[in-house]
C-alpha cells in the first residue's frame, strides 16, 4: 500500500528498519473495519518491503486501541474481521512489537497480544472487559491471554472486566517491559531496534505451552472447575461469565486453533444473545443522559467550595462523594450534638475503609483537612455550591431555603436533594428561583452511581449544566427529570409497588411476589426493599397523599396494618419478613400472612394463584407504562433517561437493559395487550398511556424516541 493510497485511520511511516503503523480514529482509537484493513495492509506493506525488518504498533492520542467499535456489534459483519487480523499480525514474518500507552481494552489489547513483544508505558491501562457487554473477548484473547498471564489471572481479567495498571500488566506477563516516559513512539522504536540488534525473532504467543504435563493441566482444570463454581454463583441470571470459562478450559484441552474455533463460536452466542443487547443498550444510554438541551445553551458556573445542609445519613454521606471529588465541604447542622453526630458519620465512612485496608490514617487526615463543620450559616457565604439534605418536609425546607437566600452569595447554585418535594414550591420561598435546582441523591451517596437533577420552571441553563458537571466530578450518572411528584424514578416506583400490593391482595403472598422479581433478575424484590428502606418512610408519604387521593382509586391497607405494629423493617427486627438477632437475611413472617389474609376477607377477595411469570408481567407492564406517561409530560427527556435510572437506582437488571428496552425487546405490543387485558379488571389503574399506544399503532418502540431526540 502506498502511503499516497493509505486510510487516514491508520498511517505508515518508515524509520530505519521499522514501519510504524499508527492508528488514527479518534476519540479512542476503536477498531472499526477501516483500522482494521489498515492494519492488514500494513502488514503485508511490510512483508513487501525487504527493508522492513519489523512493525511498530502504537496509538495516536490518548489510548493504543480502547477496543471494539461497539456500534458494529449486532449489525452484518464488514471483513477484514478482527480475528483475521490479530493472526495475520502474529504470522507475520518480520518482528511485530505494540507499544502500549492509554488504554488497549478489548479488542485493543487482543491485538496487542497477537503481537511478538509488548511494552507498556506508566498510563498504560490493559483488560478484557467484554464482560460487561454480555460478550467475551473474540479475538483469541481467550486463547492468547492464559498462555501469557497463568489460566486463572486470565480468566478471572476476563471475568471482572477489570483494568490492570502497567506495573501490574508488566508482573502479570502480559508486557514484555514497562518505559518511563509519554511518547510510545520514541519507546517502541528504541526497544524495535534493540531486539534487531540481538537478533530478536518473532515469537507467537500461540505457541506458548498453557501447561506442560498431565500433572500441571490436571491441577489447572480443577482450578477453573472451582472458578467455574463460584461465576455461577456470583453471575446468576447472566449468559457470558459461564461461556468466558469454557472458552478458557478450551484454552488448556485443545489445539489453538481448535481453542480458536471454539472462542468463535460461543462468541457468537454471546453477540446474538438479548443480553448483549441489553447491556449494549445500557453502555451507551448512560453516556447519552448527558446530552441535554441546557448544554446547548451556557457552560457551567465555577464551583470548588460547596456546603451541605444536614448531617444526617444523606447529608453525610453527600459530604463523603464531594470529598471525594476533591471539593471543599463545610457541613451545617442545627447545633453542637447534631454537628457532632454528623462528623462521626463522615468519619465513620472512612475509618470503615481503614479498617479494610482501603485507605491510610493519612490518607483520611488529607480529606478531612477539606471539610468544616459549623452551626452557623453565616460561615457558608462564600461558597460556590449549597446541598440542602434535611427532613423530607416541605415546611422545613422552605425555611432552610430562605435562610440559605439570606446568606450565600449571588451567583451560588442552591440544591435541594429531595426524593419527592415540589422544587418550584421550594425555589418560590427565596428571591433567586433561578438559582435553585433538585439533586436528589440515592442512599448511599457515596456509593449509589445515580443522581436524578430536577429541573424547576425557573431555573438558569447553567444552573443546570453546573449540577451535570457536578455529577460528573463525584463520577455520578446523571439523568435530567422534570417537575412531578417523585420525579422519573420514585414515580414509576410507586406505580409498580401498586401493582404488587394489589397482586398481594389478589393472591400472591409477599414472598411469591419478591422470588419472582429475584428471578427476573433484581437483587431484592419490592417487599424487600420497603423493609431495608424503612416501612415507615412509604408509610409517611401514603399519610402525606391521602387527602388528594382519588376515592375511586383501589388502595391497599396491609401495609399500614404492619407498620402499625410498630414493624418497619430491618432497623425493628421485623416488617413484611422476621429478622431474628438483627439478621440482614428476612424470613417469612405467618403473622403477616394473617394480615394479608384479614384484609383479603374484609374487601371480600378470594384469593387466586399467579405464577411467576404472571407476577412479573403486571410488574413490569405497570412500570413500563408509567414510564410511557413520564416520556410522553416531558418528566424524563427520552426513554433511555427511564432506562438509566432505574439501572443506576433501583437496581433493575442490567442485562436486561432497563424497564423500555426490555419493553421494546419483549415487543410493545404484547405489554399493550397485557395492559388491556388487565384494564378489564380495573380500568382507574390500568389505563394505558396514550404514548404506548400510539407507537403500537404507528409500528415503533421507544427506541425510535432515543434516536429522534
Amino acid at each position: 500500500m502506498s502511503p499516497a493510497a493509505q486510510a487516514p485511520e491508520v498511517q505508515t511511516r518508515r524509520e530505519g528498519a521499522v514501519l510504524v503503523v499508527s492508528i488514527n480514529n479518534p476519540p479512542v482509537n476503536a477498531l472499526g473495519q477501516a483500522v482494521r484493513a489498515g492494519l492488514l495492509a500494513a502488514v503485508e506493506q511490510a512483508e513487501g518491503d525487504a527493508a522492513v525488518r519489523a512493525l511498530l504498533i502504537v496509538g495516536e492520542g490518548k489510548a493504543f486501541i480502547a477496543g471494539a467499535d461497539i456500534r458494529e456489534f449486532g449489525k452484518p459483519p464488514v471483513p477484514p474481521s478482527l480475528p483475521e487480523v490479530c493472526n495475520r499480525l502474529e504470522s507475520c514474518g518480520k518482528l511485530v512489537v505494540a507499544a502500549i500507552h492509554g488504554a488497549a481494552l478489548g479488542g485493543g489489547l487482543e491485538v496487542a497480544l497477537s503481537a511478538h513483544y509488548r511494552l507498556a508505558l506508566p498510563a498504560a491501562s490493559l483488560g478484557l472487559p467484554e464482560v460487561n457487554l454480555g460478550l467475551l473477548p473474540g479475538a483469541g484473547g481467550t486463547q492468547r491471554a492464559p498462555r501469557l498471564m497463568g489460566v486463572k489471572a486470565a480468566a478471572e481479567l476476563m471475568l471482572s472486566g477489570k483494568h490492570l495498571s502497567a506495573k501490574a500488566a508488566a508482573a502479570a506477563g502480559l508486557v514484555d517491559r514497562l518505559v518511563e516516559g509519554t511518547d510510545p513512539v520514541a519507546a517502541g522504536l528504541a526497544y524495535a531496534n534493540e531486539l534487531l540488534a540481538q537478533g530478536a525473532q518473532p515469537r507467537r504467543t500461540r505457541d506458548l505451552q498453557v501447561a506442560n504435563n498431565d500433572e500441571a493441566k490436571a491441577a489447572v482444570l480443577a482450578e477453573l472447575d472451582a472458578l467455574a463454581l463460584e461465576t455461577a454463583k456470583k453471575t446468576r441470571g447472566l449468559f457470558s461469565p459461564g461461556k468466558i470459562v469454557e472458552c478458557v478450559r478450551a484454552a488448556v484441552e485443545l489445539p489453538f486453533d481448535e481453542g480458536i474455533a471454539k472462542e468463535r463460536a460461543l462468541f457468537v452466542e454471546c453477540l446474538n444473545s438479548p443480553q448483549r443487547q441489553g447491556l449494549v443498550h445500557a453502555f451507551f444510554a448512560e453516556r447519552e443522559t448527558a446530552k441535554i438541551p441546557e448544554a446547548q445553551a451556557a457552560a457551567p458556573r465555577h464551583f470548588a467550595k460547596i456546603a451541605i445542609i444536614g448531617g444526617g445519613t444523606m447529608g453525610a454521606g453527600i459530604t463523603v462523594a464531594a470529598l471525594d471529588a476533591g471539593l471543599t465541604v463545610t457541613m451545617i447542622e442545627r447545633d453542637a450534638e447534631s454537628i457532632a453526630r454528623g462528623q462521626k458519620n463522615v468519619e465513620k465512612v472512612y475509618d470503615g475503609l481503614i479498617a479494610k485496608g482501603r485507605m491510610t490514617a493519612e490518607g483520611k487526615a488529607a480529606i478531612l483537612a477539606r471539610y468544616t463543620p459549623s452551626t452557623r450559616y453565616d460561615d457558608i457565604a462564600d461558597v460556590d455550591l449549597v446541598i440542602e439534605a434535611v427532613f423530607e418536609d416541605l415546611e422545613v425546607k422552605k425555611a432552610v431555603f430562605k435562610e440559605l437566600d439570606r446568606v450565600c452569595k449571588p451567583g451560588a447554585v442552591l440544591a435541594t436533594n429531595t426524593s419527592y418535594l415540589d422544587i418550584d414550591a421550594i425555589a418560590a420561598a427565596t428571591s433567586r428561583p433561578q438559582d435553585v435546582i433538585g439533586l436528589h441523591f440515592f442512599s448511599p451517596a457515596n456509593i449509589m452511581k445515580l443522581l436524578e437533577i430536577v429541573v424547576p420552571a425557573k431555573v438558569a441553563p447553567d444552573v443546570v449544566t453546573t449540577a451535570f458537571a457536578l455529577a460528573k466530578k463525584m463520577k455520578k450518572v446523571p439523568v435530567r427529570a422534570g417537575v412531578c411528584d417523585g420525579f422519573i424514578g420514585n414515580r414509576i416506583l410507586a406505580v409498580y409497588k401498586q401493582a404488587a400490593d394489589y397482586l398481594m391482595e389478589d393472591g400472591a403472598s409477599p414472598y411469591e411476589i419478591d422470588e419472582a422479581v429475584r428471578g427476573f433478575g433484581f437483587a431484592m424484590g419490592p417487599f424487600q426493599v420497603t423493609d431495608l428502606a424503612g416501612g415507615d418512610i412509604g408509610w409517611a408519604t401514603r399519610k402525606r397523599r391521602a387527602a388528594t387521593r382519588d376515592p375511586q382509586a383501589r388502595y391497599v391497607e396491609v401495609a399500614d396494618r404492619v407498620c402499625e405494629r410498630g414493624w418497619f423493617g430491618q432497623k425493628t427486627g421485623r416488617g413484611f419478613y422476621l429478622y431474628p438477632q438483627g439478621a440482614r437475611v428476612g424470613q417469612p413472617d405467618p403473622e403477616v400472612l394473617a394480615i394479608v389474609d384479614a384484609e383479603r376477607a374484609k374487601k371480600g377477595i378470594t384469593p387466586r394463584q399467579f405464577t411467576a411469570d404472571e407476577i412479573m408481567r403486571r410488574y413490569m407492564a405497570a412500570m413500563v407504562n408509567e414510564g410511557a406517561k413520564v416520556v410522553q409530560e416531558g418528566i424524563a427527556l427520552r426513554p433511555l433517561d427511564v432506562d438509566v435510572t432505574f439501572l443506576s437506582g433501583y437496581g433493575f437488571p442490567r442485562w436486561r437493559g432497563g424497564p423500555m428496552k426490555w419493553a421494546d425487546m419483549t415487543g410493545l405490543d404484547k405489554v399493550l395487550a397485557d395492559i388491556r387485558a388487565f384494564e378489564k379488571e380495573d380500568p382507574l389503574f390500568w389505563k394505558p398511556a396514550p404514548l404506548l399506544e400510539q407507537l403500537v399503532a404507528e409500528g415503533r418502540n421507544f427506541d425510535s424516541l432515543n434516536k429522534a431526540a
